[in-house]
């Protein structure tokens, strides 16, 4: 492997077993971060990750493919684990101990690896053998049931709660913690991320405001759920949207001056004027379209935003300014983040090799 890694995590090399949803986001993101990642795939592997749709996802790291239920094979991974700071699998609990690769295994081999497991229920519980996706985790944390529309079902939010906001930042968060300690302490770990439990820690400041009565349960009727007239989304005269979230005072003076409306005929917390408000606001979005709108608003500390599709939002001059998309190998890439001043992130080169090129590499 001849691809040079930089970035906060340089030299840092981690195994990551392939699996779907959080794990390979999880190896995309360390990868831009510098460390230094080999994929394990399965035979036959190697078209799926050289596949266009997966230049983003699987971008930074090569790929191996080994027959893990092959003894020789197994113990070649196992090699590899015996030089690696973590290791990564978003099996369902039981399947890499099966393998002869669960923590037991490769901690035996290295005392100081970091164990990263990814699962949506844990390793753990009632309902760790069953088989579920994002919005089943989601639903049993409360995150499910406080999004969407009063009196319609519940509308799933991408994938962004359970796979991606409890599951891979969690992880990555877990394994570094945990690499931290291996350092400090010359004792490996396992990590037991589950995107239940993360989710439900993404809800601390509904359960705050539920606690003390200031939550309540029925969707649209909060303070960040789409119940407050200046907290939600507005049709405009072309059919698209603005995004309107002037919480602060200041900010909904601003927003009903930019409007032309009369502070006096809306003052911003009286629960009984919210009708009111939601129907005025709306009548005045639907009178411009959304790029009228957006060009109105723009500079102004009234916390209002065009909706844009995903088409749409590498465009926006402030991504464009920032270089939030760019192109890597001819393709759109959303750009590595947090960015960092002394030791940049970037994107590295996808591909494959064998297992004795990554064991020699890795030495």
């Amino acid at each position: 492997m001849t691809d040079p890694h930089s970035g906060p995590l340089a030299g840092i090399r981690i195994v990551e077993f392939d699996a779907i949803g959080p794990v390979p986001l999880a190896g995309m993101i360390l990868s831009d971060l510098g460390a230094e990642i080999v994929r394990i795939g399965r035979p036959g592997m190697t078209a799926r990750v050289n596949a266009a749709g997966n230049a983003i996802l699987m971008r930074g790291r090569k790929t191996t493919e080994l027959d893990l239920k092959d003894p020789a094979q197994r113990d070649k991974a196992l090699d590899l684990i015996a030089q690696a700071d973590a290791v990564m699998e978003g099996q369902r609990p039981g399947v890499m101990e099966r393998l002869g690769l669960g923590p037991e295994d490769c901690l035996a081999r290295n005392p100081k690896l970091v164990y990263g497991r990814m699962t949506g229920w844990g390793q753990e519980g009632p309902l760790s053998q069953s088989a579920g996706h994002d919005i089943d985790y989601i639903a049993i944390t409360g995150a499910l049931g406080s999004m969407g529309r009063k009196g319609q079902p519940p509308f799933p939010p991408l994938n962004l709660v359970g796979d991606y906001g409890g599951g891979t930042m969690f992880l990555i968060m877990g394994m570094l913690a945990a690499i931290l300690s291996a350092k400090n302490t010359g004792k490996g770990q396992v990590v037991d991320a589950a995107m239940t439990d993360g989710a439900a820690i993404l809800m601390s400041m509904f359960y705050a405001f539920h606690d003390v009565g200031t939550w309540k349960a029925e969707r649209e009727s909060n303070l960040l759920d789409g119940g407050m007239p200046f907290y939600r989304c507005y049709e405009t005269a072309d059919g698209k949207y603005m995004a309107v979230g002037c919480l602060e005072p200041q900010f909904y003076a601003e927003f009903l001056d930019k409007l032309e409306l009369n502070a006096d005929d809306f003052p911003q917390h009286d629960p009984a004027n919210w009708p009111k408000q939601a129907e005025a606001f709306g009548a005045k979005f639907k009178s411009r379209s959304r790029d009228e709108w957006a060009a109105h608003f723009e500079g102004s500390d009234a916390c209002v935003a065009a909706v844009l599709d995903i088409s749409e939002a590498p465009k926006h001059p402030h991504n464009v300014a920032r270089k939030t998309f760019d192109e890597h190998d001819g393709v759109l890439h959303p750009m590595p983040a947090p960015r960092f001043s002394e030791t940049p992130a970037k994107i590295g080169e996808r591909g494959t090799l064998t297992i004795d090129e990554a064991l020699a590499a890795w030495g």
